[in-house]
């Protein structure tokens, strides 16, 4: 495995997401409660950014048509979206979040 530093755990807001490059990939860095995932930063079903979205429950809102993604799996928790996110595994290390972009959580190829 091969984590990259994403971010401060800091800057990563209760109850929010966050977005981060890492190499090619745009990743959303998510907190809920004392947890923090890592998912592709991109809808599954309109092709926009998941971080702008709400945390909650678990779950991260689509903005633009409601769909919510699990946090742990990545996959869509309602409609319209049908197809899961990839997620990444995480690390805090020294009040760092750092994130293996060359591995998925639950096999999904991010784009």
């Amino acid at each position: 495995m091969t984590f990259e530093r994403a971010c401060a755990l800091a800057d990563v807001q209760a109850d929010e997401a966050l977005a981060v490059t890492i190499d090619r990939y745009d990743v959303a860095i998510a907190r809920n409660g004392d947890e923090v995932f890592a998912l592709q930063d991109l809808c599954s079903h309109a092709a926009v950014q998941l971080s702008e979205g709400e945390v909650d429950n678990g779950t991260v809102e689509c903005w633009l048509h409601g769909s919510c993604f699990d946090l742990r799996t990545g996959k869509p928790t309602n409609f319209p979206a049908t197809e899961p996110v990839a997620t990444f595994p995480v690390e805090i290390r020294d009040g760092d979040v750092y994130v293996d972009v060359e591995s998925t959580l639950n096999g999904v190829t991010p784009t």
